[in-house]
């Protein structure tokens, strides 16, 4: 008995779909199956979730960490921007301004910070900036606390200009949060 040519399109068109689901399932579901995994490797504490803001303690390092993903754009982006604000008690630092940008630096680009009617010049290279020294850390920090969104404005490697923005609601709690969380460890 030979198939019938009715049922060989239909066929094609299941294996076809099969053949699809198991890439996409395959596609999205090992990536999350390897977060899931490595997320006890990572041992990081969770100290709360405050607005947009996250604080977090890694106690093999020892640090401890605010931390807020950029405001969502449709512009290029290089890397997934994120501002954080650390504190690492065996080596004596704390509250130090981190910036990792959308984009990747120009050669001497100037970088930016706009935040509550001031403008901070930062340092960096690459895809980071950092506030020049321990006082801007301690300026910006005051200065998130009282402000209710931030800019960061640069030139990438092709000389176009970008700008990550970021709100501030929960800032202040959870950069209290990261450094609580690491008063024990100093």
């Amino acid at each position: 008995m030979t198939p019938s040519p009715f049922l060989q399109p239909h066929a094609s068109a299941m294996t076809l779909f099969v053949t699809k689901t198991l890439a996409v399932t395959k596609r999205l579901l090992l990536p999350a199956l390897l977060l899931l995994f490595a997320a006890p490797l990572s041992a990081r504490d969770n100290l709360g979730i405050y607005g947009n803001w996250g604080a977090f303690r890694d106690a093999q390092v020892p640090r401890c960490y605010a931390i807020a993903m950029a405001e969502p754009s449709s512009m290029q982006r290089d890397h997934q921007p994120y501002a954080d604000v650390g504190t690492w008690p065996g080596k004596g630092e704390r509250g130090q301004v981190h910036f990792r940008l959308s984009r990747n630096l120009g050669v001497n680009a100037r970088i930016v910070l706009a935040l509550g009617g001031q403008r901070f010049a930062l340092v960096g290279g690459g895809g980071d900036a950092w506030s020049a020294d321990k006082r801007m850390d301690a300026a910006i920090v005051a200065a998130m606390r009282a402000a209710g969104e931030m800019f960061v404005s640069a030139r990438d490697a092709s000389g176009r200009s970008f700008s990550n923005a970021y709100k501030l609601e929960g800032a202040a709690t959870a950069m209290d949060a990261a450094a609580i969380g690491c008063a024990q460890a100093r």
